[in-house]
């Protein structure tokens, strides 16, 4: 038995086909199927019932399934390991990115730290915290930064930065000249959110019913650029962070809103079960130096 056989086997147990295995994995449905059979018969059981229409694991390879797993991901940690004593001439940090905060603070971040580590590569995903959360919990995220709070059992976490959102508001609109508006003043309007996989969606929602009103919500989008040429078209107002607002053009106005005030925590997460590469962690650690000068 070798890790590729285990390998193999896992893939066809996750998708429960030999055909959709094989083509996860780049090879021939007869060279997995062979795989397969091999370690069966090396191990002297049936791993899977072929008589139903689709693929099922049986007793013993249900068993199986779970320890191959875990030999799966301790040669993974191996080779991790090993890749860490090349003294971190290679890597690949994988980071997820919610696209509503300053847009230049983690290129910035990203660049820098690739003038001194220049082969160490970067996967940058943009979502929302829902969504980045889900993805660092599952282990398709090695870091991700959110929308505080977080669950404190299932991560670590690093904050950085809380600002208030703003009103974004079309100049012509009469609440235009004010300085501060209280919420509750915009309780007939329509609002233009991010969508649901973002928290601020949630959260602004819950400002408004703490204000005495249910927001009448026209659109939602997860590009905040979209939402500032929504609001210039005067199809409704928006709440963006404050750093946001610093990159808005003049079609639009900035106003603080109180009564309550809508502010949010932003943060570094990371799985407290998942081994981090060190490329991931001198980065991590990079990021949480820079961030705490800034």
């Amino acid at each position: 038995m070798d890790i590729k056989q285990l390998q193999y086997f896992i893939e066809v147990a996750k998708y429960n086909s030999f055909t959709r295995a094989a083509d996860a994995l780049f090879i021939t449905q007869p060279t997995i199927s062979k795989m397969i059979k091999n370690l069966e018969d090396e191990l002297g059981v049936v791993l899977f019932d072929r008589s139903r229409k689709g693929l099922t694991l049986t007793d013993a390879g249900r068993t199986i399934f779970e320890q191959a797993k875990l030999v799966d991901k301790a040669f993974n940690n191996l080779e991790m390991e090993l890749d860490n004593l090349v003294g971190l001439k290679k890597g690949h940090i994988r980071i997820g990115l919610p696209p509503i905060f300053d847009p230049r603070l983690f290129p910035k971040l990203i660049g820098s730290f690739h003038g001194k580590y220049p082969h160490i590569t970067f996967e940058l995903v943009e979502d929302g915290s829902k969504k980045i959360e889900e993805e660092v919990a599952s282990l398709q995220l090695d870091i991700g930064v959110i929308v505080l709070p977080t669950n404190n059992d299932m991560f670590e976490y690093f904050a950085f930065m809380e600002e208030d959102l703003r009103l974004i508001i079309h100049p012509d609109h009469p609440l235009a000249d004010q300085e501060e508006i209280n919420l509750v003043e915009l309780s007939n309007e329509s609002f233009i959110l991010f969508n649901k996989d973002f928290v601020l969606h949630d959260r602004i929602i819950s400002s408004c019913n703490q204000a005495g009103f249910s927001p009448h919500i026209t659109s939602e989008s997860s590009q905040w650029s979209f939402i500032e040429e929504m609001v210039i078209c005067k199809l409704g107002v928006s709440l963006l962070p404050e750093s946001i607002c610093r990159h808005l053009s003049e079609e639009v106005r900035a106003i603080k809103v109180i009564n309550p005030s809508i502010s949010w925590h932003l943060a570094l997460i990371w799985n407290k079960d998942q081994y981090l590469s060190f490329a991931a962690k001198e980065w991590l650690n990079y990021a949480k130096e820079q961030l705490a000068e800034g």
